[in-house]
């Protein structure tokens, strides 16, 4: 009868330590990240206004307008050659390859769904709606880009 009993307790004791284990197990594989994806990002997580943004020889103004119409104004410094490479390396800008090329749907951590909100993020240059994506637009000296949430 003892011994039925002990085989029990130390059952009862490898099964909380294989449950413990688990949930340990468990939890270390997340990475310590939760479960929220990039396009969840909060303006929170976003460059402030006036911040200057990487290092390099090239120099733009770049400015972020929400669909509220507040605007965040940066300075962006890089060597890449594309504004859209410049401001993808800095994690200003992120989307997904299209058909017609790069897809911007989050920049500066707002996203834009046009499927679930009816809106998007249009890429200007120099005030003018752009004439290439933002994947095709060379860094021009003295040029400024933004993207306006409409």
């Amino acid at each position: 009868m003892k011994m039925n009993c002990r085989k029990r307790l130390l059952s009862l004791i490898l099964c909380v330590m294989l449950t413990v284990a688990m949930a340990f197990t468990a939890t270390g594989c997340n990475g310590g990240k939760n479960d929220e994806s990039a396009s969840d990002k909060t303006e929170a997580e976003a460059f402030a206004d006036g911040d200057v943004l990487g290092e390099g020889s090239k120099e733009f103004a770049f400015t972020v307008a929400d669909k509220e119409g507040n605007e965040t104004h940066l300075t962006i410094r890089t060597d890449q050659e594309i504004v859209g490479d410049a401001l993808q390396e800095l994690g200003v800008i992120d989307g997904e390859e299209g058909e017609y090329g790069l897809y911007v749907k989050t920049v500066n951590g707002i996203t834009a769904d046009y499927d679930k909100d009816g809106v998007y993020w249009a890429f200007y240059v120099g005030g003018e709606y752009a004439q290439t994506g933002v994947d095709l637009t060379a860094i021009a000296e003295g040029e400024s880009y933004s993207f306006k949430m409409e």
